[in-house]
């Protein structure tokens, strides 16, 4: 189905190619996971699959492309298109029309189909996502995650034998992504199509991919072979690299280090605990480091580490006995933020409704809720970004339904769940430049503050760049870097992972920590359990626009009946430990960072 040879991709104005120098072949039935750190060129490889590089999207392509026998780069988009589904890695980019039956239609009909086959595709294809109930809205009134779904649905529509997804499942919550994968699994059992899949969430794919086809930070092709060649084999070399692994990977390259012997390398929950369960349990004079229950490690001082943040790092501040003193109020303190019966419609629905809340001065809070819950809504209406009803919403004592524009960017720092709404300017380093210009800084102060900024985000090469040139990533970071600058008391962020790379997650997830430490108070929306256990303090769990748990971390995970009933699932380090008998050490843990073996080693988790 697909032929690639020594490819290379240099963007106009650019001097390397990303990628640069790939081959690799695709045969009907298989599913390949393109890996690679953020930059290295997935996206832009997955473009040039169905001509948009550079038949819309102008780039020097060399080497060879070929799809079902076609020359990439000598055959039309429109002619690519029946061999070649696509799912962008931003659904908005590829929705186009008034409801969510018309958008999927719209590609069968462009082929010419005959309208009962058009009507049949566009059906099969919504009952598979489960958007045939809302065939007749708007795609603008989906969550993110529908519109995800959607995007999804059109590319199965299409019928073409090989589906390039990026990213598919970034803006769904658990139950979702297990849907969709199921849904594209009975498609492949099939045995006539064929899919490229680049995907951040291993946690979901392992078991669904059969080959990983990984690149390099220069988009050199360095790996491809089975998933256990590659993944099971190549974990500690990935993850030098940058490249995510499954959460049960990390835990076990941990757990070697401390001394247990899991061979070969878990994959997932439950193979890291039948590992776990089959190791022996040695005499703890023969252990190579003394291993503490939980309760003796919570009881102990833990001094604090700089090493990778995702793996190594710490407990959140408040949790550690270190951190008391600078934690400790010396009696109740005014919220932060206060809310009192919000409601927010979207056309004639409620998306939240009654919704009370408060939050205290710095605490990290994970919002979670299955999609369509209400969770960008909340906090889009937390920072005025949809200016709330007057008296429901207030920051550090200010009216959000009546502040200005510029009393809110001083109060909350807001980075969208898509980077690319909230860019104005030309170049990137004009994007980070423009808050501080707001505020009539001198220039020299402004180059100065801005240059740091964009080192800190790994950004300096690209400073001269168009902001929507940017890898995904790479705009993920810059939207971070235009909230961060102003300084707000309270950073909210939706999805703040997305289209990120291992390392550079942990460098932001890092960051959000230390500004926390500081005193900055961070919501974060995520569909990531692992990272709402591994950072959040307390969880505010929504579920159809209302508030169903709000309460410590530990506690709402605790109970697993409200997680099912959310749409969630439990993080998948928790489901690994939940219930270990071989070494009761570990059971109960859900932090990567609580494992033993977390000395430094080079960033190796």
């Amino acid at each position: 189905m697909l032929r690639v040879r020594d490819l290379g991709i240099t963007h106009v104005g650019e001097q390397t190619p990303t990628p640069a120098s790939v081959s690799f072949d695709i045969a009907p039935g298989e599913v390949v996971l393109l890996l690679g750190p953020s930059g290295s060129g997935k996206s832009t490889l997955t473009l040039a699959l169905n001509g948009l590089i550079p038949h819309a999207l102008p780039a020097d392509v060399r080497g060879t492309l070929e799809v079902a026998g076609l020359a990439a780069s000598a055959t039309s988009v429109a002619e690519l298109s029946t061999h070649v589904g696509m799912v962008f890695q931003d659904p908005d980019a590829q929705l186009v029309t008034g409801t969510v039956l018309d958008e999927v239609a719209f590609g069968p009909e462009n082929l010419r189909m005959p309208v009962p086959d058009v009507l049949a595709r566009t059906e099969a294809a919504l009952r598979r996502v489960g958007l045939w109930a809302r065939r007749a809205d708007n795609p603008d009134r989906l969550s993110g995650g529908g519109r995800q779904r959607l995007a999804i649905a059109c590319a199965l529509a299409m019928g073409s034998p090989l589906l390039v997804l990026d990213e598919p499942t970034a803006n769904l919550d658990p139950r979702g992504i297990e849907e969709v994968y199921e849904a594209l699994a009975e498609l492949i059992a099939a045995g006539d199509h064929a899919i490229l899949l680049v995907e951040h969430n291993l946690d979901a794919v392992v078991g669904f991919v059969d080959r990983a086809v990984v690149l390099d930070q220069e988009g050199r092709l360095v790996a491809d072979g089975t998933i256990d060649a590659v993944l099971r084999e190549r974990a500690e070399e990935l993850h030098g690299m940058g490249v995510w692994l499954p959460t049960s990977a990390l835990a076990a390259l941990r757990l070697r280090r401390a001394g247990y012997v899991l061979d070969p390398l878990p994959l997932t929950p439950g193979e890291l605990h039948a590992a776990l369960e089959a190791e022996p349990v040695r005499p703890a004079g023969d252990d190579p480091a003394p291993r503490a229950t939980v309760a003796e490690r919570d009881a102990t001082v833990v001094e604090p580490r700089a090493t990778d943040p995702r793996v190594d790092a710490p407990a959140p501040a408040s949790e550690h006995p270190e951190d008391a003193e600078s934690n400790t109020r010396t009696g109740p303190a005014a919220p932060l933020i206060s809310v009192r019966g919000l409601t927010v419609r979207r056309g004639r629905s409620d998306v939240l409704s009654g919704v009370d809340l408060e939050i205290a001065a710095g605490e990290f809070v994970a919002v979670v809720g299955a999609n369509g819950a209400g969770k960008t809504s909340l906090i889009q209406a937390l920072a005025g970004v949809i200016p709330p009803p007057r008296g429901t919403v207030h920051v550090d004592g200010i009216d959000i339904g009546r502040a200005d524009a510029r009393t809110l960017s001083a109060r909350v720092g807001f980075v969208f769940q898509n980077p690319e709404h909230q860019f104005i300017a030309n170049t990137v380093f004009d994007e980070i430049a423009h808050g501080l210009r707001l505020r009539h800084l001198p220039e020299d102060e402004v180059r100065m503050r801005t240059d740091a900024l964009l080192a800190r985000f790994g950004l300096t090469a690209k400073a001269q760049t168009h902001p929507f040139l940017l890898s995904g990533g790479q705009k993920r970071r810059l939207s971070v870097g235009t909230a961060l600058v102003a300084g707000a008391p309270v950073l909210a962020l939706d999805e703040p992972t997305f289209g990120q790379d291992r390392a550079r997650a942990d460098e932001l997830l890092g960051l959000l920590r230390e500004l926390n430490r500081d005193g900055t108070t961070i919501l974060v929306v995520t569909h990531d359990m692992q990272l709402v256990a591994e950072y959040a303090d307390r969880m505010i769990v929504l579920s159809g626009g209302r508030v169903l748990a709000h309460g410590p971390t530990a506690e709402v995970f605790a109970d697993a009946e409200l997680i099912d009933r959310a749409g969630l699932r439990l993080p998948p380090l928790g489901r690994a430990l939940q219930g270990l008998t071989g070494h009761p050490e570990l059971n109960g843990i859900a932090r990567l960072s609580d494992l033993p073996g977390g000395v430094d080693t080079g960033g190796i988790a």
